[in-house]
């Protein structure tokens, strides 16, 4: 079985308060990016490729390299997770080949790693014959991540909590072009909490999602984006390319260091991409 593994942007990001066990709570849309990458109607290349047949156990990882050990990678966590909670309902093991080959940057906010462990649980639950109700994966993937949940249901939800407490929202922005730009620039977790002070948006988070979307701009906002921009300039230069090149709205996705933007017309995100390829050769830009 083969899935084509997306990602995610999130469209505003407050950051509400922190929780006694030391994680945040927050307030956020997640959307998902690129569900139809590599299909006919959209052929540019965009998510990972995850693959899962019978057979004896076995992790093969191509494309983007991930410089962690095997036992740490989502993936593998993912599918040991599946397999105790196989094991735990009497069900047996279970003895599966899964091959990810990467696409999706690392450390840019857009769910990678946690779309990957999400579809592994997906993947190998449809080929156990759905021992799973959703609710049950949704309980694994929260113990692999705060983003993992989201990618269970994807489609676009409203988030609160750490994030696992998610409402479907009807949103739909398909006929915008979204223009995707990591620069070469890492924030890591710890670096992007420092950088934010929990606090209470004077306007919700879940009303503003209502407005028209030429009205997003300045008003639905990503409370990590201040700071990451004073430590790591390029973050702001890329916001400011794509409001300068049309964007209807922009902004950095997650706890950084991608940039969206939101395009109404194709030739202003393509010519957009390609001017900040030409000043930006090593970020990564990709049509969604």
């Amino acid at each position: 079985m083969i899935g084509f593994v997306n990602a995610k942007i999130n469209i505003g990001l407050n950051i509400v308060g922190r929780r006694p066990d030391g994680y945040h709570n927050l307030n956020t849309l997640f959307y998902p990016i690129g569900k139809r990458a590599g299909l006919p109607d959209s052929p540019s290349p965009f998510g990972d490729i995850l693959e899962i047949i019978p057979g004896e156990e076995r992790f093969t990882f191509y494309g983007r390299e991930i410089d962690i050990p095997q036992e740490k990678n989502l993936v593998v966590k993912a599918y040991r997770l599946f397999s105790e909670e196989m094991r735990r309902k009497g069900l047996g093991d279970v003895s599966f080949q899964v091959s990810l080959d990467k696409h999706l940057p690392d450390g840019a906010g857009i769910g990678g790693g946690s779309a990957d462990a999400s579809f592994v649980l997906t993947l190998l639950n449809g080929l156990c014959d759905n021992p799973f109700s959703q609710s049950e994966l949704l309980s694994m993937a929260v113990r692999l991540g705060a983003d993992c949940p989201f990618f269970i249901i994807n489609t676009p939800c409203y988030a609160e909590g750490i994030g696992e407490e998610l409402t479907p929202v009807d949103i739909d922005l398909s006929t915008y072009h979204i223009l995707l730009v990591k620069p070469n620039v890492y924030v890591s977790t710890a670096e992007a909490f420092a950088g934010v002070k929990p606090h209470v948006a004077a306007e919700p988070l879940k009303e503003l999602i209502k407005l028209p979307v030429e009205d997003w701009q300045g008003r639905i906002v990503n409370d990590f984006e201040p700071a990451i921009i004073r430590n790591h300039p390029v973050v702001g230069e890329v916001k400011s390319m794509m409001l300068g090149c049309g964007a209807v709205y922009a902004s950095m996705t997650g706890s950084g260091s991608s940039v969206y933007g939101l395009f109404a017309n194709q030739t202003d995100m393509t010519g957009c991409g390609e001017e900040v390829m030409k000043r930006m050769s090593d970020a990564i830009v990709r049509f969604v």
